[in-house]
Order: structure tokens, then C-alpha cells, then sequence
């Protein structure tokens, strides 16, 4: 790992110290987080110059010695609006520097309307209008589909039935704020490398299981991409090629298989749930100790085990952090996972750590939100023109946004 994506990790794990633990002195922060005095002192300095930190008052010396200096997060830098699409509707949270929800709305929005784009303008300005005396300092998009890069925004996706849609560009024009826009699971990697228990690893892979399987991964401290901005999507890896139709148009894609959808239609059909029934439903069933409602999920586990012991085979990550609505059903999943992820792993391999994180429905648009916090901690350049007016409106300089 680069020396430089190494501080920029150190600094997001200070900044994720503050959030979690409040103002403290750079000593603590030393002894907290393991790094040298000489360290803390640099990283600090840099995150109260790009506007992320504050000193506050002294705390009282132990001893004869002097006061320290407390450091907080300087929540009047600044919130951050977070944007989740879906195909039938919009979720949109406004949040602190401190990762505080400050609100939370959700509309409908049909996929496929002549209007859709036009109706998304005026929802995301109508939330903006409710915003306090805190600056705006972005808006972060998360969508699924693939995303040519943060700044530029063009997007395609199958879901949203987008093909080449400049959607960054049209919401900068329209909403006169920085606009990043990333794929949702991409965007939750960021917000676990900020503040989730990605910040303690320098590799790590996020996958997300319920309405959709994806992936994303922390290499070396930055978010991969790939070459188009599709990596981790292995939510459209053929697991069975006479399986169900997918989105994407192929036949038997793992999210065609073990989605949310896929499984509720495959208890239909078992007859473990009625023709009307949720997903919502066959959890229960399955908590109520229901053998074929816990054999769906133990299916879908096993399946998604075997292709995330390729993934995890293949990119070596210190841990594998799993997040998504399956998360509420995840100890039936983890009877057909656990077996068939480790079966799938080389011997030196099989100890790799798995984390299920809890689930929140405005996760998605925390994640999109975070896409804007992250900014001051680009070394790779991944925000492009659009991460410099962030860290412009950060640092009080000036507020139009260009395209």
C-alpha cells in the first residue's frame, strides 16, 4: 500500500473516532487508533485545514502537565444530502458531518415514466428547500447500474431502464450543488471505509443481499472500479443457465436466483407462502421454525457462499462485510452460506472474517451521502472536478458549481 493511501485511511479512521467516541485530545486519539504522536499531529492538522476538525476547550491535566486540546468534528462545516433511486420509488436523507440523520423522506417514482427524470429534479428540490442554516456541501446519487465515474454521472441501468443517461449533468444544472453519482453498493463501501468497520482495513469487500446482489471492493485503501466502473457486479454472474430470466436479459444471473424476488416466487410456488405473500412473510414462516421457508433461505445462502468464495479467492480481502434486507433473515441464510464459503476457499483462506451489519431502509441513501464526506479523502482522483467544489463549499470558498 502507497504511503499516501495509507494517511488517507489514518485520516478517515480519526475522522470515524470523532463520530463514534466524541471530541478528544490527540493523545487519546494516539492511543485509540495505535499511531504515533507525530502522525496524529499531521493527519489532524491536515483534517482542521480542510475544515473536518475543531479545537474546543481544554480538558484538565493530569498532573503537572499542560492542558490538552480537544478535537471534534466541526458539524457547522457543513450536511450532506443522500440519494437512493429505485424503480418505484426515491429515498432521500440529509446528514451531519457527524453522521447524524437530520431528515428523511421517501416519494414514489415509477421507473419508465416520460417524467421520471423531470419528477426526480423537483423531489430532490422540494427536500432541499427543507434544509436548516448548515451549508450544503453536495448531493450524493446512489442507483443500481453502472456509473461511468463519480463526477461526470452517466449512467446505465437495466433497473432504471437508463441507457447513457447523463443524469450528473442534468442534476448539477438543474440543482446548482456538486453532484456525485456512484453505484449503491460502491457508494456504502465508501461509507463503511469512512465509518463502518471498514475503516479498520486497508482490503475489504461490501456485499449487499435482498432486492439486490452486489458487490464492491476497498483495494489498498481506495475503491476499486474496474475498468468501466462495473467491478463487483455479481449480482449478473450466470450461477444457473436455465434459471429464471434476469433484468439484464440473461438467463439464471445469482440475482435472478437469490433475490428477494426470486425467493418469494420460489415459496409461491413450494407453496411455504401464499400467492400474495411477501418476503415479509417467509421470514416469519422461517423464525416461526417452518423447515421449507428456512430451506429457501438455506438455498440462497449456499449459493451466494459458493460464488463469494471465487470473489474472495480471488482479491484476498481481510474481511467480507455483508449488508442488504436479507441482513433480518441472515441466521437462516448462514446454514447453506457458512458450509459452502468455506468449502469454496483455499486452507489458508478459510479463515477469512464475514461481519452481517444491521440494515436500516435509509442505508442505501447514507451510503450516497457519503460519497460527499469521502471527498477530502480522494487520493486516487475518483471525484474528479466535482470532489474539488465539495471541498470547496468545505472550506468556505465559492459555492457555483460548472459542468
Amino acid at each position: 500500500m502507497s504511503s499516501k493511501a495509507r494517511t488517507d485511511v489514518s485520516r478517515s479512521a480519526v475522522l470515524a473516532s470523532l463520530a463514534a467516541n466524541g471530541p478528544t485530545s490527540r493523545a487519546q486519539l494516539a492511543r485509540l487508533l495505535n499511531l504515533s504522536p507525530t502522525l496524529i499531529s499531521y493527519l489532524t492538522k491536515r483534517l482542521l485545514d480542510d475544515g473536518l476538525l475543531v479545537e474546543l476547550d481544554s480538558e484538565e491535566a493530569v498532573g503537572r502537565g499542560r492542558p490538552a486540546r480537544l478535537l471534534g468534528l466541526n458539524v457547522a462545516a457543513g450536511n450532506a444530502v443522500g440519494v437512493k433511486l429505485g424503480p418505484d420509488h426515491v429515498t432521500l436523507v440529509e446528514l451531519g458531518i457527524d453522521t447524524t440523520l437530520v431528515r428523511l423522506a421517501q416519494e414514489p417514482l415509477t421507473t419508465g415514466s416520460a417524467t421520471y427524470l423531470a419528477d426526480l429534479v423537483q423531489i430532490i428540490s422540494d427536500f432541499l428547500k427543507g434544509s436548516g442554516s448548515r451549508p450544503l456541501l453536495g448531493i450524493g446519487i446512489g442507483l443500481p447500474g453502472n456509473v461511468d465515474d463519480q463526477s461526470s454521472g452517466v449512467v446505465d441501468s437495466h433497473q432504471l431502464e437508463f441507457r447513457q443517461v447523463g443524469l450528473g449533468s442534468l442534476l448539477r444544472r438543474s440543482l446548482e450543488l456538486p453532484v456525485l453519482v456512484e453505484n449503491s453498493v460502491k457508494a456504502l463501501a465508501v461509507a463503511e471505509r469512512l465509518y463502518g468497520l471498514g475503516r479498520h482495513h486497508e482490503d475489504f469487500a461490501v456485499v449487499t443481499v435482498g432486492s439486490e446482489i452486489g458487490a464492491a471492493f476497498i483495494l489498498d485503501g481506495m475503491l476499486y472500479r474496474g475498468a468501466s466502473g462495473s467491478a463487483g457486479d455479481i449480482g449478473h454472474i450466470v450461477v444457473d443457465a436455465a434459471g429464471p430470466q434476469c433484468t439484464c436479459g440473461n438467463r439464471g444471473c445469482l440475482q435472478a436466483v437469490i433475490g428477494q424476488s426470486a425467493l418469494v416466487a420460489q415459496a409461491r410456488s413450494r407453496g411455504v407462502i401464499g400467492a400474495h405473500a411477501s418476503i415479509t412473510a417467509l421470514g416469519a414462516a422461517a423464525d416461526a421454525g417452518d423447515t421449507a421457508a428456512q430451506e429457501v433461505f438455506a438455498e440462497a445462502g449456499h449459493t451466494l457462499g459458493k460464488v463469494l468464495a471465487t470473489v474472495t479467492q480471488g482479491l484476498d480481502p481481510e474481511i467480507v462485510i455483508i449488508l442488504g434486507e436479507a441482513t433480518i433473515s441472515w441466521q437462516h441464510w448462514s446454514f447453506g452460506f457458512e458450509p459452502a464459503f468455506r468449502a469454496g476457499l483455499s486452507t489458508s483462506r478459510r479463515g477469512v472474517p464475514t461481519a452481517v451489519e444491521p440494515w436500516q431502509d435509509a442505508s442505501w441513501a447514507q451510503g450516497a451521502a457519503a460519497l460527499v464526506f469521502a471527498t477530502p479523502f480522494d487520493t486516487g482522483g475518483l471525484t474528479g472536478d466535482q470532489g474539488r467544489l465539495v471541498r470547496e463549499r468545505l472550506a468556505g470558498g465559492p459555492s457555483p458549481t460548472d459542468d
